[in-house]
């Protein structure tokens, strides 16, 4: 039975439009738009009587109890919500939004403030979990704002994803995803030296992924990004490009607040000489590419 909450989602790129899917198989009145109409249109089609296209986002906005936005950094999101037809000129008081994309903790409070003043709430709700987990709707949520508004945003939120996390006011669901993204860093070069070593020292690499997968060693990053660099699979699920926006927000944060991170650092500049090879859409699995050529191969 279709939900009697209307949800808008903007952003149907790598995690969006499988976000959506969730939500639209989860009985939610859905609407949908993107920069690219034609996108809107077709995911709709696709999805049938359960999603309706939009091309202006106040539209969206208008017909949204709960709005979630899913999009490259902050600038993206002021355009969509703020910018000329954007989704705040519909939304009306009382209405949510769940704002998915990675962005600066400071970025998040701004816009929370602006929408306050309209009688709406956002919610920094970054995730995690890759489009992977965006496909299967096993998200990770890190989420920021009004304990009362994610409560009645939590069935979107479940919709999408299985471990819900509240972690404080504004803000702080995105430095949640900071603090997840210097891990990622950290098990993104640990992955790749290891691989490296290990074809380099002539171990049968499909056996010995295998092996670590089921011991101490095990992880995401291991089980997913370590299945693509045995397949020479460098199609991004998590573009390079992507990683370094977010590793830039990690890095300028911590110069703010005088914490050092020299592993988080490291990991950005060897990232950056990826993207001066012009490997920036490529998936942050191809670090292990540059290892490759440092060893001569």
């Amino acid at each position: 039975m279709p939900s009697p909450l209307g949800v808008g989602i903007i952003g149907l790129g790598t995690m969006g439009a499988p976000m959506a899917r969730n939500l639209a198989k989860a009985g939610f009145r859905l609407s949908v738009a993107t920069r690219t109409a034609a996108k809107a249109q077709a995911l709709a089609a696709e999805i049938g009587g359960a999603a309706k296209a939009f091309e202006r986002f106040s539209d969206v906005g208008r017909a949204s109890d709960v709005l979630v936005t899913c999009l490259p950094d902050a600038p993206e999101v002021e355009l969509v919500l703020f910018g000329p037809s954007g989704a705040g000129e519909g939304l009306g008081s009382g209405a949510i939004v769940i704002d998915c994309s990675t962005i600066a903790a400071e970025s998040a409070r701004g816009m929370a403030a602006r929408l306050s003043a309209r009688g709406v709430f956002l919610l920094d709700a970054p995730v995690s979990g890759g489009q992977k987990g965006a496909i299967e709707g096993t998200l990770t949520f890190f989420v920021g704002g009004d304990a009362a508004a994610l409560e009645r945003a939590r069935p979107v939120l479940q919709a999408m994803g299985k471990r819900i996390t509240h972690l404080g006011p504004s803000g702080s669901g995105q430095l949640g995803k900071a603090t997840n993204q210097i891990l990622v860093a950290g098990n993104l070069i640990a992955l790749s030296e290891a691989m490296a070593f290990a074809a380099r020292v002539g171990l049968p690499l499909p056996a010995l992924h295998e092996a670590l997968s089921s011991g101490a060693a095990n992880s995401w990053a291991l089980e997913v990004l370590g299945k693509k660099m045995l397949d020479r699979d460098f199609r991004p699920a998590f573009a390079v490009k992507h990683q370094q926006k977010d590793l830039a927000i990690v890095l300028r944060t911590a110069r703010e607040k005088g914490v050092p991170l020299p592993g988080t650092a490291l990991v950005h500049q060897l990232l950056s000489a990826l993207e001066a090879q012009g490997r920036g859409e490529d998936g942050t699995q191809a670090l292990l590419t540059l290892y490759e050529q440092l060893e001569g191969r």
